[in-house]
């Protein structure tokens, strides 16, 4: 009787062992910091005051020059270091935290992908 004690006592062991690993990491995980998706962001519109400081436009190509000297052809949102939202046509921004940008947009905050 105490082979069958050992083997049930082992058995039950290992559930408890795996049943905790299980509830710890799902703690973890719920600890952990989401990332916002960026469909559930809001788009970031030119009249915010952060977009108006840095000449945020929609459309790159209908940037006011004389407003934003900076600006040179083929410069955009879509390929800037910043932009994180790859081929979406609306994408998160590391300049606009928690706002969601135009891939076809410009600031003067642009810096080129490496």
């Amino acid at each position: 009787m105490s082979h069958e004690s050992d083997s049930t006592n082992t058995s039950r062991r290992r559930f408890f062992a795996l049943a905790g690993s299980a509830i710890g990491a799902a703690a973890i995980a719920s600890a952990l910091p989401r990332e916002a998706r960026a469909a559930d962001l809001p788009h970031l519109t030119p009249a915010d005051p952060t977009a108006q400081a840095l000449h945020y436009g929609e459309d790159a190509t209908k940037i006011d020059k004389a407003a934003a000297p900076t600006w040179k052809a083929g410069e955009a949102c879509n390929n800037c270091n910043f932009y994180q939202g790859g081929s979406a046509a609306f994408g998160p921004c590391q300049l606009f935290p928690g706002k969601a940008v135009n891939r076809n947009g410009w600031c003067a905050g642009y810096a080129k992908k490496a």
